[in-house]
């Protein structure tokens, strides 16, 4: 499809799921005899929570509320429900970048962009993924929402992320699978590139995003042409 953006200067990467392959994690339900759908429940949970506390001006913990949810939903289905949560939530810690992660950023930096990651998550998820992956030089920095005590789709999280690089939100492209994601950036001034590794549509509620592509080399290569 044709490029809305103009060439930024700053591509700013969401981590879960957008870079990280979460599927394994649907395994560690598996172990524990919970249904393995039930991982996205829990994920999807997860997020609603953090943005409910984002939304009443609290900072939300990431992991302290994945730990609290899977206690909750392990409860009555596993016999040590402490030993279940860390079973699952240690699955981050060995979670893989999908395939085309890594030529997607070689290409990203091979064009002259600047590339970080922002996750609503801690960086030391991001950092371990790009280390297991052999990857680590191929982002400038790592940058959690954790220092901007507000997640992400909030304004703050995003301002947070071109204060650190120096770059004006319309010099900066937010790149994402989640659609809530890609709106916040859009309201805060960013352009955005969405992802669509699960195909579907995009919904219509919520801003449109500049740019559709199916991975990170097709990004690379779009903002090439932007």
């Amino acid at each position: 499809m044709p490029v809305a953006l103009h060439r930024p200067e700053l591509v700013v990467l969401d981590v879960n799921e957008t870079l990280s392959d979460l599927s394994p994690l649907r395994d560690r339900f598996a172990d524990l005899g919970v249904p393995p759908e039930e991982a996205a429940t829990w994920f999807a949970s997860l997020l609603r929570d953090g943005f409910a506390l984002t939304v009443t001006g609290d900072s939300p913990d990431f992991a302290g509320i994945g730990r609290e949810l899977l206690g909750g939903l392990l409860a009555g289905s596993v016999d040590d429900v402490p030993a279940g949560v860390e079973h699952v939530m240690t699955g981050f810690a060995d979670l893989g970048l999908h395939p085309d992660v890594v030529p997607g950023l070689r290409a990203l930096r091979a064009g002259g962009l600047r590339v970080v990651t922002l996750s609503n998550g801690s960086t030391a998820v991001a950092e371990g993924l790009l280390e297991r992956a052999g990857a680590p030089d191929l982002v400038e920095r790592l940058l959690s929402v954790e220092d901007a005590g507000r997640w992400k789709p909030a304004p703050e999280a995003y301002r947070h992320a071109l204060d650190i690089c120096g770059v004006p939100a319309d010099r900066a492209v937010l790149v994402a699978v989640h659609p809530w994601d890609l709106h916040g950036a859009h309201r805060a001034g960013l352009g955005t590139a969405w992802v669509a590794r699960s195909g579907g549509r995009y919904p219509g509620h919520l801003a449109a995003p500049d740019l559709t592509v199916e991975d990170l080399p097709a990004l690379a290569e779009a903002l090439q042409q932007a």
